[in-house]
């Protein structure tokens, strides 16, 4: 049996693109009286991303509490520092290889220029490359004003 559209479960991601891409080509051919939704939409994603930086700097707390948690419930806490501190040094290995070394080598071959004149955006990307949302204000705000890129690209 062959499933009918509305039977699939999930979003219809291309539909909402299709319509952000219409919607904005409408809004740019209003002219002036389009301007005040763009504006409005252009504050609702600053809002957004001031939300996106305070969960990132509130969420290590909260994960801090559920692994503490777990870790209070453990018999050998010895066995568990041991674990967890290999692991905790074969992951900033691994990261400071990517970051400091990898990174760099893939933005010199593709740009011939110097790559560490953007550390601080590396040094953030590194450790938090799990979630790419999380680091999304810190890239753009770094896009932005090191690399004089246009807020609209951005």
């Amino acid at each position: 049996q062959i499933p009918v559209g509305t039977e699939i479960e999930g979003m219809n991601i291309l539909g909402l693109v299709l319509f952000a891409l219409v919607l904005g080509v409408a809004l740019k051919k209003l002219g002036q009286e389009g301007e005040d939704l763009i504006r409005f939409f252009n504050s609702f994603n600053e809002a957004t991303m001031v939300l996106v930086t305070w969960i990132m700097w509130y969420v290590p707390i909260g994960i801090m509490f559920l692994v503490g948690s777990k870790i209070v419930e453990m018999e050998d806490i010895m066995l568990l520092v041991t674990s967890l501190g290999k692991y905790i040094f074969a992951s900033i290995l691994g990261h400071v290889i990517h970051g400091g070394i990898i990174l760099p080598l893939i933005y010199f071959a593709a740009t011939r220029q110097n790559p560490y004149q953007h550390s601080d955006a590396l040094c953030f990307i590194s450790p938090c490359s799990i979630s790419s949302s999380a680091t999304l204000p810190s890239m753009i705000k770094c896009i932005e004003e090191n690399n004089k890129v246009d807020k609209r690209i951005s």
